[in-house]
This record gives C-alpha cells, structure tokens and sequence, in this order.
C-alpha cells in the first residue's frame, strides 16, 4: 500500500492546503494529515478542532486519514510505516527551507520528500494571511472550503 504524509499546522485548512492533500490522494494509497502540536503556539483553533474540520473537508476523497502529532515527523511516519512526506510549495523562498528539512528527514530515517508545485492560485495562500485579513474584516470566504470558513468567522467574533 503506498503511503504519504502531508503534515502541517492547518490552522485553519486553506483552499491552497486541500489541494495538495486532494492531489496526493489521487497519487497514494492512503494520504495521512498530520497536524502539528506545537506546544509554544497558540492557535486560534484547538487541535481537535482542526482535526474535525479536516475530516470533514476531506471526507470525499475516500483515502485521508487525519491525526495529531508531536515531536520529529520521521517518527510519526516510522510508526505509521510511511515512506514519503509531500510539500507543497508557494515560492521559491519556501524551497530554501524544505529542501533543508527534507534532507534532514532522509538523513534521519530515509524518509523521502516529494515537492508539488502550488496552484497557482493559491501561490501567496497561508493561514496566517487568512487570519489576519478575516480578523479586519476582509472576505477570505474563497480561499476556504465553506465550513472552515463558518467556523472561522464565528470564533474571529467570539474573540
């Protein structure tokens, strides 16, 4: 069965996010999303929810497992027999920084890295840009599937 990881913080899932897990999906067995527990940031979604929500845009795909982790990446993919992470990449100053990380995760445990080029359309996308356009009122409502939106609004007007 092939396997990969798509491992990030989603937080909250972008449109630019569900097309690289949509995409490895139709080349993997089983695509698992790996959503990061970093103990030293707050997140405006708790990781159970991010988790919910991903499940829930991903349902289609029929093949997307999604789970937290903590710690290295190389461990979550030794436990889970997983040979390959995918990326995807906005820009070139993305690259610089995950060709280091993947081949410190190959030197680590041979796990390899597969890079996809983003959508074009979704090439300046990231959850930080979301968040801060969404907390001053801008329309983000296309660069989301429409429930991580909903949720995003209704926690931006709890705050």
């Amino acid at each position: 069965m092939r396997r990969a990881v798509c491992p990030g913080s989603f937080d909250p899932i972008t449109n630019g996010h569900l097309d690289i897990i949509g995409r490895a999906s139709k080349l993997y067995d089983v695509v698992h999303v790996a959503v990061m527990i970093n103990q030293s940031k707050k997140g405006l979604f708790t990781v159970d929810e991010r988790i919910e929500l991903i499940r829930e845009v991903t349902a289609d795909f029929g093949n997307v497992e999604v789970e937290s982790f903590h710690g290295l990446l190389v461990d979550f993919c030794k436990q889970r027999e997983i040979p390959a992470i995918v990326k995807g990449l906005r820009a070139v100053s993305d690259f610089d920084y995950e060709l280091q990380m993947a081949q410190m995760n190959n030197g680590l445990s041979g796990v390899e890295t597969l890079f996809v080029p983003t959508n074009p359309t979704y090439s300046f996308l990231s959850s930080s840009l979301v968040k801060e356009v969404a907390t001053w009122g801008g329309d983000v409502s296309h660069l989301l599937p429409p429930t991580v939106h909903e949720a995003l609004i209704e926690r931006l007007g709890k705050r």
